[in-house]
């Protein structure tokens, strides 16, 4: 009988942790657990840059191959991002501008399946980015300069772009929601104060599955200056989390990398594998620096999605995206590669 009665208990505890839905309750009452939405559509954010590091405009779908799982996907959407055209100065331009091919119909015979993935044809010109910056007790000593590198980092950002301002110590605070109102993000920016320890990776995963849901390019940017001392989850969680949401990791860090190796490296790998990048700043110019290097990764961006083709695989999907042709080849391309997969019960 007492078996019975854990038993039933767990179903009932399965059945809330599948249809979960209700409000979203405080960032310390939350289980930073994996997302599962409905998937109709892969979307990649792909750079690619020239062997001196130059953002390469101007490609056209066609000149990408994308695979999952070694089989080859057809390109539903494309767009280059708002400043990859042929009249920029700030990259190498193989050829002209291509118009964006409208979504593709997805392939027949497909089971329904449950995916941390984008759901649904993006806004492919709009940005959504969520600022998240460490208040803990390891920023007295920078506060204000970190404060300043963030506003203008923020003023530098298009108009067009969403931003959504969090902060974190050893709880994450949710400041200002996805807004185009710039100027009550930096007020946002300008009331916060520090305080705890830093849970960083905690904070982080719950700021990736904010982002999950949305269209378009959605990215977080980190500006921490400490490792995490007071998380429950590991980096590689929230690694996964971003891979699979398609969420690119920025993460400027104010500690140099010989000084704290762990976290380094784990801020080096939870960045490449979302395809976004890691900064160690030594001094506030190169905060600013990293800042200004992050907005233009993702004004030059190619935006891509298609209907992943027939695969029995259910689990972790390996995505690889190539350049064709052979005046293509010296380029090098940085996006995410890959995403976890969930049947649908």
């Amino acid at each position: 009988m007492r078996r019975k009665k854990i038993l039933i208990c767990f179903g009932l505890f399965s059945c809330l942790v599948v249809r979960g839905g209700g409000p979203r309750p405080a960032a310390q009452e939350e289980d930073p657990t994996h997302l599962r939405v409905n998937v109709v559509l892969v979307q990649l954010n792909v750079a690619v840059t020239d062997a001196r590091g130059d953002y390469v405009t101007g490609l056209h779908p066609e000149d990408f191959v994308v695979t999952e799982d070694k089989i080859t996907q057809k390109i539903s959407t494309f767009e280059e991002g708002a400043e990859s055209n042929p009249a920029s100065d700030e990259g190498t331009t193989p050829g002209g501008t291509h118009p964006s091919k409208a979504p593709g119909d997805a392939p027949d015979g497909d089971p329904p399946l449950s995916v941390a993935s984008v759901i649904s044809p993006p806004h492919l010109n709009e940005a959504n980015v969520f600022v998240l910056f460490d208040t803990s007790n390891y920023m007295y000593r920078s506060f204000v300069y970190a404060q300043d590198a963030i506003t203008d980092f923020i003023r530098s950002m298009d108009g067009a772009s969403k931003i959504a301002f969090y902060s974190y110590c050893r709880d994450l605070s949710r400041a200002i929601d996805l807004t185009s109102d710039h100027f009550s993000i930096i007020n946002g920016v300008r009331s916060t104060v520090a305080g705890d320890d830093a849970a960083l990776y905690n904070s982080l995963l719950l700021t990736v599955k904010d982002a999950a849901p949305l269209k378009g390019r959605k990215a977080v940017v980190v500006f921490s200056n400490g490792p995490d001392n007071a998380s429950s989850v590991p980096p590689e969680d929230v690694a996964e989390l971003a891979q699979s949401t398609g969420t690119i990791i920025y993460i400027i860090s104010t500690r140099q990398a010989q000084d704290d190796p762990a976290s380094a490296a784990a801020f080096e790998r939870m960045s490449k594998v979302s395809g976004g990048k890691a900064y160690f700043a030594k001094n506030w110019r190169e905060e600013k620096q990293a800042f200004a290097s992050i907005r233009k990764d993702l004004v030059h961006l190619y935006t891509l999605s298609y209907y992943p083709q027939s695969n029995p695989n259910r689990g972790w999907r390996s995505i690889k995206v190539r350049l064709v042709g052979k005046d293509l080849q010296k380029y090098r391309i940085r996006t995410r590669d890959g995403y976890r997969l969930v049947a649908q019960r």
